[in-house]
């Protein structure tokens, strides 16, 4: 049994079902109540310098604001739109709903507090400010794990897998990690994607391992392969092979030599 399993056993009748449900729901609402006052999402976000000074509610609610930019928003089109908000939080949903039917409520609680708190570290040690915007990527590759072919339509026209867009999401993030000068940032991305290594970097692992084994066990077959045009049996008395004389049956005796029907030794039994 796993940690994850050990800590289901034990608190899993503290989990909230609908977690991601609920966190739409809040998105939504600060949507609206930011077209009415636009200064309250400066009141919501994660600031480390603020929260010194007592404002901790900026722990939580930074997950409520509706994350423009995000790769969710890319796919609806014109980010910041009512349509956009409206399609991305659907989208977030059926994704929460996913997860949470193939994990349950626990499994998904932990890993989106793993990744709120690997956010608030980035944030508070490494000065990243991804806001959401990682957690909900970390939500898109787990969804995009169990659910690769899923299809959308990317700006409402082009039917699109989501494996590609979780793919076309992790190289880019792969290059800014690879390309930017900057150990703070790639620590800091590590700690926002610190829920999808726990959950699945495991898995990746013995996928990897097993792979290689495969390949290894592949590459020792084709060393000991006969070559192509290579008779697999030649009679030791006539020189015959299957190749040449195709009607022949051929035996393996107990000295181990092969012989063909016709030379088989009366006093040497088969193998």
């Amino acid at each position: 049994m796993n940690v994850i399993d050990f800590l289901e056993r034990r608190f899993g009748r503290f989990a909230i079902p609908g977690l991601v449900r609920m966190i739409v729901g809040l998105n939504l609402l600060v949507f609206l109540l930011g077209l009415v006052s636009p200064e309250l999402l400066s009141w919501l976000e994660l600031d480390p310098n603020a929260v010194f000074h007592g404002q901790i509610w900026r722990l939580v609610t930074y997950i409520f604001i509706p994350n423009y930019g995000s790769v969710f928003s890319a796919i609806f089109g014109q980010q910041g739109s009512a349509l956009d908000t409206a399609c991305s939080l659907a989208f977030l949903w059926m994704v929460g709903d996913s997860l949470e039917a193939v994990w349950g409520a626990f499994r998904l609680n932990l890993f989106y507090f793993i990744g709120m708190l690997g956010t608030t570290l980035a944030a508070f040690v490494f000065g990243a400010q991804f806001s959401n915007g990682m957690l909900n990527l970390s939500l898109l590759f787990a969804f995009a794990w169990h659910f690769p072919n899923t299809q959308i339509l990317f700006f409402f026209l082009f039917p699109l897998r989501v494996k590609w867009l979780a793919w076309f999401s992790a190289t880019v993030l792969l290059w800014q990690f690879l390309s930017l000068d900057s150990i703070s940032y790639r620590m800091a991305v590590i700690a926002s994607l610190a829920n999808f290594l726990i959950f699945f970097g495991p898995e990746t692992f013995a996928r990897l391992r097993q792979r290689n084994q495969v390949a290894g066990r592949r590459r020792e077959f084709e060393k000991t392969a006969l070559p192509e045009g290579e008779p697999l049996h030649r009679c030791v008395v006539c020189q015959r092979t299957e190749l040449s004389n195709p009607e022949l049956d051929f035996r393996v005796a107990r000295d181990g030599n092969d012989y063909c029907l016709e030379h088989l030794r009366s006093d040497v039994h088969s193998g």
